[in-house]
């Protein structure tokens, strides 16, 4: 057997290689890492995964004059910048260095097969969230006409959220808000998570609205808002959820769940503000009718009350009369009855008078007539017994006597 040196070796697998394959091949794989040095020059390493484990990799470059123009191109389809992360469809020439090692050359990469993978990603989400049952919950609970009390989720250092709250705070209708912040990150694998651990945490406030802002980036960047647990925790939440991401070209998963979709963090601040100014326009045209109507219907019941006052007053006047003439009549019969009562009183008055003259004393003894007493008491029906002492008073004479004898008689009839 043939002794060879490595570089021999090498040198005959790089011959080998290219008389053997194709001058390139369209590879599909999903960027690991990616790097451009000062030259231009870009570096990267794919990789194919099955069930997330790594079953295939390789190294790969894209010279600067080539990177140049893929990349400006990839971002003027796509919306975003080639990033870790990312499946590719490239064009690559499969080299063999004899120091380096094997290698592929990327000549080109196809922007529409990343849009698809992403659109395919989506719709798979999609077609989850209607399977459950909950694509449209979130959108079914009624959003308060007047929010007073806000819970925002968003990264503080983020220029979005500084914009939401200078159009929240600095609104021309004076209105005040009470707001707070629930902290999370905003962009990469690990946004999904933190937002979801930011809607538990905000569940023991006394939020009424939670508003979920973030303010542009790249479509690579917002691809977090098109993660199938968060959209299903968004679609899930017991509270009116209002997104203003900052999608200008397209909607996140995230948006279509939500209750209400706006581009920017300050297009749900004058949402939430134009609501409001709604409302108080809506109170003051309200409380404007409610006056008119009142003071209508003071100005009828004053002009009801008035006539009625007056019909009183005149029914009033007619009773008057009526009763002067009632009871001038009735005085002079009262007077006519009581000067006729009188006067048959005061007849009554002498016949009584003249009757108890007859019955004194006095006159019955002018007429001959005595008064027996015995004891000091008039004689009347009491017994007399011999030998008593009896005094009798006539008009003009006392006689004391003694009984001598008694004799009983009949009483006359």
């Amino acid at each position: 057997m043939q002794e060879l040196s490595l570089s021999e070796l090498n040198l005959q697998i790089k011959k080998t290689l290219e008389d053997q394959l194709e001058a390139s091949y369209w590879i599909i794989a999903e960027i690991a890492q990616i790097q451009v040095n000062s030259s231009g020059h870009c570096y990267l390493e794919l990789v194919q995964k099955e069930d997330n484990k790594v079953i295939a990799k390789a190294r790969a470059t894209i010279w600067a004059y080539a990177y140049r123009n893929i990349s400006a191109w990839f971002a003027r389809i796509t919306g975003n910048d080639l990033t870790a992360g990312m499946r590719i469809l490239a064009n690559a020439k499969v080299t063999y260095h004899e120091v380096y090692g094997l290698s592929l050359n990327i000549k080109d990469i196809d922007p529409s097969f990343t849009i698809g993978e992403r659109e395919k990603a989506r719709q798979e989400v999609i077609q989850k969230l209607e399977a459950d049952g909950i694509m449209e919950m979130n959108q079914m609970l009624e959003l308060p006409l007047v929010p007073q009390k806000i819970a925002i989720i968003s990264s503080k250092t983020a220029a979005g959220y500084e914009d939401f709250i200078n159009q929240l705070s600095e609104n021309e209708f004076g209105f005040r808000v009470h707001y707070q912040l629930f902290s999370a990150s905003m962009q990469g694998e690990k946004a999904p998570e933190s937002i979801i651990n930011a809607l538990h945490q905000l569940l023991e406030s006394d939020a009424e609205v939670v508003i979920i802002i973030r303010g542009g980036g790249s479509q690579l960047d917002l691809d977090c808002f098109d993660d199938y647990e968060l959209c299903s925790h968004i679609a899930q939440f017991p509270l009116p959820i209002l997104t203003g991401i900052g999608h200008e070209r397209d909607t996140s998963i995230a948006d279509m769940v939500a209750h209400t979709q706006l581009k920017t963090p300050t297009a749900v601040a004058e949402f939430v503000l134009q609501g409001m100014a709604a409302f108080l326009e809506s109170a003051t045209d309200l409380f404007s009718t409610i006056s008119s109507i009142a003071t209508s219907h003071i100005t009828s019941e004053r002009e009801r009350l008035s006539q009625i006052s007056t019909a009183i007053a005149i029914k009033a006047s007619k009773v008057n009369q009526n009763q002067r003439a009632f009871l001038q009549g009735f005085a002079e019969t009262l007077a006519h009855l009581s000067q006729f009562q009188l006067s048959k009183n005061v007849s009554s008055l002498d016949s009584l008078a003249q009757k108890i003259k007859l019955l004194n004393p006095s006159h019955l003894l002018k007429r001959g007539y005595a008064l027996p007493y015995i004891n000091g008491k008039p004689l009347g029906s009491s017994k007399v017994k011999k030998g008593e002492e009896i005094k009798i008073i006539t008009a003009t004479q006392q006689i004391n006597s003694e009984v001598k004898t008694v004799k009983h008689i009949k009483n006359y009839e």
